[in-house]
């Protein structure tokens, strides 16, 4: 049972998608050079009118120019000269090759915690997230689903089609793990 609270992100677990699969699904994206925010692992990043993504706070609503989940990026480190591959973007590098991972199919299933107890009555329902600053230790989100807002409103940005039910969760535990 999820007892503590240990929120991931939005770990991409599979896809609606025909083909069942989400691998190679990767779109390489530009962060522009010296951006001043950090992003994780399992965080939301959108589109930017200068063609680059930046980190999106999806909180009540869906942000626009949403693209998808950032699961790591490439640059060249300013200190080493060296091409370094991160599960973090670290802010303000600077960098001009600079280049986003971002899963982005559309019909994208991921794992989010609650930052409380959802029953199965929450199931088909939409729900908020809580963005908050990732672990910059272990290079990830730290956003879950703000499980006091489960509803049928359309305008929240995340929907629950499945729980995760195993040894680590259940539906219903003190933090219950979602596929959203």
């Amino acid at each position: 049972m999820a007892t503590s609270a240990t929120p991931m992100g939005a770990e991409p677990v599979g896809t609606l998608s025909a083909s069942g699969s989400f691998t190679g699904k990767v779109r390489h994206i530009k962060i522009a050079n010296a951006y001043g925010t950090a992003i994780f692992y399992g965080d939301f990043v959108k589109l930017v009118a200068a063609g680059t993504v930046e980190k999106a706070a999806v909180t009540t609503a869906a942000v626009a120019g949403t693209v998808g989940i950032f699961v790591g990026c490439s640059y060249t480190d300013p200190n080493t000269n060296q091409k370094t591959f991160n599960q973090q973007f670290p802010a303000s590098t600077a960098a001009d090759d600079i280049m986003a991972y971002v899963v982005d199919d559309p019909k994208l299933l991921f794992q989010m915690q609650g930052d409380g107890s959802i029953a199965q009555t929450g199931l088909g329902n939409n729900v908020s997230a809580i963005s908050t600053a990732g672990s910059t230790s272990i290079g990830r989100s730290k956003n879950a689903l703000d499980a006091s807002t489960i509803a049928t409103t359309n305008t929240l940005p995340l929907r629950i089609v499945d729980f995760v039910d195993g040894p680590s969760s259940s539906v219903g535990d003190s933090f219950t793990d979602c596929i959203v």
